[in-house]
């Protein structure tokens, strides 16, 4: 699969949910407490992200 989300934890031990298309991150998450929270994120994203709307700046 080219497209992917991958929880890590970062140097300063919050772990980050990062949406990754083959090797190169596209986006990512604030830092959580617990990886558990990180989850929630990803599962927010895939609920709320597809009927979101585009704003242009």
């Amino acid at each position: 699969m080219a497209h992917k989300f991958v929880i890590e934890q970062n140097k300063s031990g919050d772990y980050v949910a990062k949406f990754k298309y083959n090797a190169e991150v596209i986006f990512w998450t604030e830092g959580y407490s617990s990886k558990a929270a990180a989850k929630n994120a990803i599962e927010s994203i895939l609920k709320n992200g597809p009927g979101a709307p585009v704003e242009e700046g």
